[in-house]
Order: C-alpha cells, then structure tokens, then sequence
C-alpha cells in the first residue's frame, strides 16, 4: 500500500482483521473461489489468527496488523465490517472517519489528510508532475515484507469535538 510507503515516517498505521465479510459458511462470493480466499467464519481466535496469517503471507502485506477479540470490540467500537478507514489523533480523538466499505472505502481522503497535515510526499509531487504532463496516470501500490501478526486489546477513542 503506498499510502503507507509515503506516510509510514509520520504516522501509525494499524490494520485490524475483524469478522470474515464472505465466509463460506454465510455468504461466500463467487470472487473468493476465484481467488482462492474461502474460509468458514472463525469460531476460535486461533482460526482468527490462522487466517490473518495467511492474509498476511500470501499478500505480503505491510502494515502492521492486528486481530480483533471474538467479542468483536474493535467491529463494534469502529462499525468496522466489511471494512473502513479511520485517523485517530495524538490524543486519541477521531479526526476522520471513512465510509463503509467496500463503496465508500476512500484511501484517497486518508491521503489528502495525511498531505495536509504533514506535507505531500516527495514521490507524490513527482507522480502529480509526471500526471500533468501526460494527462493521464494511475498511482501503483507496491507492498513490502510480511508483518507479523498479533492480538492486541482495542476500545474505542473519544470522538473529536472538531
């Protein structure tokens, strides 16, 4: 995920792995045969975590990740499932909150917050430069080495009055 690459010196990246959103026990979708993603929904953490490592193995996924408690605290405390993307402040508060995934999943305004908080990237002013002047271009995501994979306990920050 290049989002992470660019921001990665500036700020905490965390993603947690809540329920499964197509298990093959409830609503499997013909697109996780075809990619080869077809798990039962976990009824142990140890299944959770199996999974995840999986996840994290095959896609050599590079953010840090963690797990969240069969109790469902961190789907529960973030509206989490399928997927969503939030930005927590130093102070614990939520300053941004994404739309549910998959329509309203946006990496592009967790983009142009992390920008105007800390500055666009380097790499990103050259892509803009390179978009200018061929009219077109699409940003590529590259990944680096596998994270490793843990549990870690979530509650839910104080919302932001801002």
């Amino acid at each position: 995920m290049q989002i992470y690459n660019d921001y990665k010196d500036h700020a905490d990246f965390l993603t947690v792995y809540v329920r499964e959103a197509h298990p093959t026990d409830e609503w499997q979708m013909k697109s996780n045969v075809k990619d080869d993603v077809c798990y039962a929904q976990p009824k142990t953490l140890g299944q959770r975590v199996a999974i995840a490592k999986d996840f994290t193995a095959r896609y050599k996924f590079p953010l840090p990740f963690g797990i969240d408690d069969m109790g469902n605290a961190a789907e529960t405390a973030y509206a989490a499932w399928p997927e969503r993307l939030y930005i927590i402040d130093e102070t614990g508060h939520i300053v941004y909150r994404g739309g549910m995934g998959p329509f309203h999943y946006k990496p592009a305004e967790v983009r142009e917050w992390l920008a105007a908080k800390y500055g666009r990237v380097k790499r990103e002013v050259q892509t803009t430069r390179a978009a200018t002047s061929a009219a077109s271009a699409r940003t590529s995501t590259t990944s680096g080495a596998t994270s490793a994979t843990t549990t870690i306990p979530l509650s839910a920050p104080a919302e932001s009055k801002k």
